[in-house]
């Protein structure tokens, strides 16, 4: 007949009275050895108590809001055959039965990792930043659930990662650090693109929900649409850069009324030339300039993320829409061409653009971008930065405002802009910098010679 033990909380250092927060078992679930039974919490760090040994639990002696220390009970285990002899890990020395299984040292925790920081008692090993964990794997099938320590466990979930998903390479099949760190890379670098354009789904390495079916009919008339070739084939991209890039956005506005009557000044002499003039086509130019004097957001980062790579030609991306959907085309060497010249490449892009003529080059080897709603409207947004880029730019409709010049207030024509980057790459301080030179630089044009 198999023994019932009793599990109490091991050492946990220096924490006294500290709260359980949850429950992760009920009774007559079957756990494993180094299986989470509960988490506690202190006003410091979350931890997470492993059972011992296997077996089923017979009966929880605790509520979520009790307060437990070194010793405190925490269920009654029956143990399986085999087991309760030569458990895996210690119960914490309190008074006991005599045939309360003997007392041992902790048993280890995964392997360190060299990125790790070193090892500890398998029963802190999952401490963590102070606050609440996020929500755990589903607990409906602890038979199979996956072989890894209580650190692995609070490492995977504050990544959002299903250990279900992942290959464990240690002793046995054990699931290690590393292992959840391979998988995240995988999918950041577009392994599961594919997958991702369908919407999230229950098989998903992250721990999302499942993507909701919804019979929409039953609440009225639909029309089901096709999504356009460029929109299938852009949104896994738009996608992946979204929930890969730690996106920041930086708002500024741009006093560009001197620009603007220069631009109109000018646009006599384009037009002698069969060119329109555009404001993009300063903006392009203004942008090389700020991206010279900030190199940073001129660049991308390495795969392995060790690395930024410093770029020294100036390649601009402008965002065009089409009937299709949004197109990236590139204006490459902005930086050896005159307004004129950039003037006439974006009207020769934009026509091929909307024809649907552009070839892949086209759309290649682009350093920064700028995607321009000026023409539509908007007082800002939040531009989705373009992979392998680190920056965008996005620039809305200029407004004619008031603004106090020290004196008086003033008609003055703003324009308003917003720089998405890669926090990764570019601090908030390095993004205020960015945004104040470029609209210096834009309120007069002259500094572009610089």
């Amino acid at each position: 007949m198999a023994a019932t033990q009793e599990v109490r909380v091991p050492d946990i250092g220096d924490f006294k009275e500290v709260a359980v927060i949850e429950i992760l078992v009920k009774v007559g679930d079957h756990v494993e050895p180094e299986t989470s039974l509960i988490t506690v919490e202190s006003d410091k760090a979350t931890m997470e108590i492993p059972s011992p040994t296997a077996g089923v639990v017979r009966e929880i002696k605790l509520a979520v809001g009790d307060k437990v220390a070194e010793g405190s009970l925490v269920l009654m285990l029956e143990a399986d055959v085999g087991q309760a002899a030569s458990p895996a890990a210690p119960s914490a020395p309190a008074p006991a039965p005599a045939s309360a299984p003997k007392q041992s040292q902790p048993a280890p925790s995964a392997p360190v990792q060299t990125n790790a920081p070193p090892a500890a008692p398998a029963a802190v090993t999952s401490m963590a930043s102070a606050g609440r964990p996020v929500p755990r794997e589903p607990r409906d099938a602890l038979q199979t659930t996956p072989h890894a320590s209580p650190s692995v466990r609070k490492f995977a979930r504050e990544l959002g990662v299903d250990l279900h998903a992942v290959t464990g390479t240690g002793p046995k099949g054990r699931i290690q650090q590393a292992d959840v760190q391979a998988l995240v890379k995988s999918v950041m670098s577009g392994a599961s693109a594919a997958r991702s354009s369908a919407g999230p789904s229950s098989a998903s390495p992250f721990n999302l929900p499942a993507w909701p079916e919804v019979d929409f009919a039953k609440f009225g008339p639909i029309e089901s649409v096709a999504l356009s070739r460029i929109q299938k084939l852009s949104g896994p991209y738009l996608h992946r850069n979204w929930v890969s890039i730690p996106h920041i956005t930086q708002f500024d506005e741009a006093d560009i009324t001197e620009l603007e009557a220069f631009r109109k000044d000018s646009a006599g002499q384009a037009e002698k030339q069969g060119l329109k003039l555009t404001m993009l086509a300063f903006l392009v130019k203004a942008c090389v300039t700020a991206l010279k004097q900030f190199p940073q957001f001129n660049a991308s980062l390495e795969k392995g993320g060790e690395n930024v790579i410093i770029k020294k030609y100036f390649h601009i991306g402008v965002a065009v829409d089409t009937p299709g959907g949004l197109v990236v085309p590139v204006v490459r060497d902005a930086d050896r061409k005159g307004v004129f010249d950039v003037a006439k490449e974006l009207a020769e892009i934009s026509r091929l653009a909307r024809d649907g003529k552009l070839k892949a080059g086209d759309m290649q080897g682009g350093t920064f971008s700028i995607s321009s709603l000026g023409g539509i409207g908007g007082t800002a947004f939040t531009p989705i930065i373009n992979a392998p880029e680190v920056a965008i730019l996005g620039v809305s409709r200029s407004q004619m405002r008031p603004v106090w010049n020290g004196r008086e207030f003033a008609p003055r024509l703003m324009l308003p802009l917003s720089l998405s980057y890669d926090h990764r790459v570019i601090d908030g301080a390095a993004g205020a910098r960015f945004t104040t030179y470029l609209t210096s630089v834009l309120s007069d044009i002259r500094r572009s010679l610089l």
